[in-house]
């Protein structure tokens, strides 16, 4: 066979996948984006015990709109009884304007074994950022807002009745690219009531391992003015989980 019909051959083939996928062609943008981690713990032999940690981050963004929720459990028990159980839930509209955003804020959170088992809040008002650059980003957020809390039962007081006040609540949302694989946040809220002031920090030190999976290291910490008898003040949550990214 000679090589003038092979190349003629070749180029008929060619021509329609070239006409089927050009050269520049770019797969359309994804505004859809989720992150999956989680960790687990299981001591037998001395002492029997068992904790796990989840969370689930769902993230849809336009450009008009963002939509972001979040789920989050922990739970841990030893050989006689439950010792931690924890859920919340946390989901977040913004509407973007030419110079920030305004927002909608619903949370929800059962602690089993908190100063408050059930803590409902809801929020609107104005965020804008601060910075925004290829590896810094600061959002800054105030609005008011609504706060349902459920005090845990005690000795002194079985049966609380819960506490229902208007409060005005204020975030710093940080994030820092340190390098192409690693990846710090920091987010600071404030909620200020008339009876009950809350201050919490959430921070989180992600390192790519590969491709889409990552090792985080995380640490909750939430400190609320007023508890009740018996109760501490400040509630400390680290975790150490593998984390999947996709969108």
């Amino acid at each position: 066979m000679t090589k003038t019909p092979v190349l003629a051959l070749l180029a008929l083939v060619s021509i329609p996948a070239f006409a089927l996928v050009p050269p520049d062609y770019h797969e359309p943008p994804n505004n859809f984006r989720a992150e999956i981690e989680a960790g687990f713990q299981l001591n037998t032999g001395n002492t029997d015990s068992t904790s796990f940690n989840g969370r689930t981050r769902l993230v849809y963004d336009t450009s008009k709109a963002t939509q972001e929720g979040t789920f989050k459990a922990y739970y841990a028990a030893d050989s006689e009884s439950t010792t931690a159980e924890r859920y919340d839930l946390q989901y977040q509209s913004n509407y973007k304007l030419k110079g920030g955003y305004v927002f909608g804020r619903g949370e929800f959170v059962s602690d089993k074994f908190g100063a408050y088992t059930d803590i409902y809040t809801i929020s609107s008002g104005y965020g804008f950022d601060a910075i925004a650059t290829g590896r810094t980003k600061l959002s800054l957020e105030v609005g008011p807002g609504y706060r349902y809390n459920m005090p845990i039962d005690t000795d002194d007081d079985p049966d609380p009745s819960a506490e229902k006040e208007v409060i005005l609540r204020t975030a710093a949302k940080f994030e820092q690219k340190i390098h192409e694989y690693t990846t710090f946040n920091a987010d600071l809220t404030a909620e200020i009531g008339q009876n009950n002031n809350t201050l919490l920090l959430d921070m989180g030190y992600k390192n790519t391992l590969f491709q889409d999976w990552a090792f985080k290291v995380g640490v909750n910490m939430k400190y609320t003015e007023v508890v009740p008898e018996g109760s501490k003040q400040t509630d400390t949550i680290t975790t150490f989980n593998l984390l999947y990214t996709f969108q």
